[in-house]
């Protein structure tokens, strides 16, 4: 299926996956029955090929890539109008689906974390997110307290999915071959999972703590509204932010609301 005819694109991230066996291993970690599935940036679609094998409803395929594009209209037609020929991050989700779906791919790497913020949006939609990532990022998306990836993507996340570090992909599994390592991570939307705060404020906690990551709460976030008396007496503001759980967040938000 690989072979060269698209020239991968530096300034669009690309790292075309040339190991086929990884790929059909990445279009079955879907676990969402009979989901609208999206894959992000197919390029030559060695992983479309075997997304279009699974008993999905229906799958759509978003490249920005020209030269992508006409490869994959020639070589995959029966996509149809599922090509679309744009701009993932400029995509309105809502407005092409009405029900939940799945997100799949091999991500660009140079936009992989916007991908994630942006499913964040689509939270109650996106059931599902399988990826191939730079390893770091896998690790940082899968991290929990106390570990030290454990970032404002790992909170955001864990607020809502249950998420796996799948395996571990080489450099020279793809054509050209990064100089990282790569990982293949599934997001699991966890229904039961719910915040007991505003969720505009547990953002703004978090990234804020994250921001100063290196100081303690009762310096990171001094920024915000919290009471004296508070940061004085709770030992939570003697931590740093990567030491907080999700739920320790929630507690702080809660106690911004009653300032």
């Amino acid at each position: 299926m690989y072979n060269d005819k698209v020239r991968a694109k530096k300034r669009l991230g690309q790292h075309f996956l040339k190991n086929e066996d990884i790929a059909r291993r990445i279009a079955e970690a879907v676990r969402t029955p009979d989901a609208h599935v999206l894959e992000i940036g197919p390029g030559m679609g060695v992983l479309t090929q075997y997304l279009l094998q699974q008993n999905f409803a229906d799958l759509a395929v978003v490249e920005l890539d020209e030269e992508s594009v006409a490869y994959l209209q020639q070589h995959f037609p029966q996509l149809g109008d599922n090509l679309i020929a744009g701009d993932f991050l400029r995509m309105d989700l809502a407005e092409r689906y009405q029900d939940k779906f799945v997100i799949i791919g091999n991500f660009p790497y140079n936009i992989s974390s916007q991908i994630l913020f942006k499913v964040l949006d689509y939270k109650d939609q996106a059931v599902e997110v399988v990826g191939m990532f730079q390893k770091e990022v896998a690790e940082r998306v899968t991290a929990k307290a106390g570990n030290k990836q454990y970032g404002i993507l790992s909170v955001l996340l864990e607020a809502f999915y249950d998420t796996e570090y799948l395996f571990t992909v080489g450099e020279n599994e793809f054509n050209p071959p990064p100089k990282v390592k790569s990982a293949v991570v599934r997001l699991t939307r966890n229904f039961d999972k719910k915040l007991h705060c505003d969720e505009a404020t547990f953002k703004l906690v978090v990234k804020t703590a994250f921001n100063y990551r290196r100081k303690t709460l009762r310096n990171a976030l001094q920024s915000l509204p919290f009471p004296a008396d508070l940061i004085a007496s709770d030992p939570i503001f003697s931590k740093r932010a990567e030491q907080l759980t999700v739920q320790d967040y929630e507690n702080l938000c809660l106690q911004l609301h009653k300032s």
